[in-house]
């Protein structure tokens, strides 16, 4: 806090600026905490409200357009690599498509109060085909809110902001050895959390080349497709006689087939994660053939094996217009 302090005597809106840019761009920084730092030096009339604002806005929009722009032209691999170095290799794409499913590119106003929700955002923005002047409009607000919060929140505490930097100052290298021990247990906890959420993961797959066996020896396997209906929207294939159904559907759609068919559930996530969830609720449910594709809906296509496909702006247009990426999606 101390040589945060002494940077913004120093240089003002460039370390604003820099801070927001570099963590738009997807590193652990605390821009927060610049933005907190920066009203207090708007309360005393060191730095320019405006300035700041603008300096956070122009910032954000170069970080998240790159993320933007990428997701554009990559779409789901752009958002899988995101996944896999994520803590929730699953649920931190998943959740982010359903509140786009349902919020469309106005999420993007709120996306960088919510951890996890920044950093998915802008790529899934891109894959979906929000148009370009949407998703500036709506980044560009939402970085202004971002940034008017956190400046306020500054503005308000000053005096107790310049007291803790008093007393970080006198500190010295123990508040330093502090900060960075608790640094350090928060990458150890992110740790266990993934570790014990890849354990869960564990269990029997089938592949690629034993599904299509099945199906060639004449075998009827009910295949379940759980992707997300945004996932669908950025990736509109799916395997031969699949049933699409949501993660929380999928008991109910097998209603009446018998408890010994083979089950084969996908997804388009790193490590199977949703395919997984959803054998497992099976197999609690009684369903005992019940095995994720391995490689999900990637592998199956990459193998060259038959690939349904939805005619374009068939079948696809509602989700279109929710979200707002249709020709006729309102403003």
């Amino acid at each position: 806090m101390h040589d945060m302090l002494r940077w913004m005597d120093e240089y003002g809106t460039l370390v604003v600026f820099a801070g927001v840019l570099l963590e738009s761009l997807g590193l652990p920084l605390p821009a927060m905490m610049l933005l907190v730092v920066a009203g207090a030096f708007v309360a005393t009339g060191q730095i320019s409200a405006l300035a700041v604002l603008l300096a956070t806005v122009l910032a954000c929009l170069l970080g998240e357009g790159a993320w933007y722009l990428a997701g554009r032209r990559y779409g789901g691999p752009v958002l899988r690599t995101l996944c896999r170095i994520s803590i929730s290799p699953d649920s931190c794409v998943r959740q982010t498509e359903s509140v786009f499913t349902r919020w469309g590119a106005r999420t993007l106003l709120v996306a960088k109060f919510v951890p996890g929700l920044a950093t998915i955002a802008p790529p899934l923005a891109g894959a979906l085909r929000i148009t370009p002047a949407r998703f500036v409009v709506y980044a560009g607000l939402g970085a202004a809110l971002y940034g008017a919060v956190f400046v306020g929140l500054g503005a308000i505490f000053h005096a107790q902001i310049e007291v803790i930097g008093a007393n970080l100052a006198r500190l010295g290298t123990i508040a330093l050895y502090a900060l960075g021990g608790l640094f350090l247990c928060l990458l150890a906890y992110r740790w266990w959390e993934r570790r014990r959420f890849m354990l869960a993961l564990r269990m029997a797959r089938i592949t690629v080349a034993e599904l299509d066996a099945l199906r060639r020896a004449g075998a009827q396997p009910v295949i379940l497709d759980v992707r997300s209906v945004a996932s669908r929207q950025i990736d509109a294939r799916w395997i031969p006689g699949a049933r699409f159904v949501d993660l929380q559907d999928a008991g109910e759609i097998l209603a009446g087939v018998p408890l010994g068919t083979e089950v084969v559930v996908y997804c388009s996530c790193p490590n199977e994660a949703s395919a997984a969830r959803v054998a497992r609720e099976l197999h609690r449910r009684g369903f005992v053939r019940v095995r994720p594709l391995t490689g999900g809906l990637e592998a199956w296509a990459e193998a060259g094996l038959a690939i349904e496909r939805a005619p374009a702006g068939e079948s696809l247009e509602p989700l279109e217009a929710a979200l707002g990426v249709g020709p006729g999606a309102a403003a």
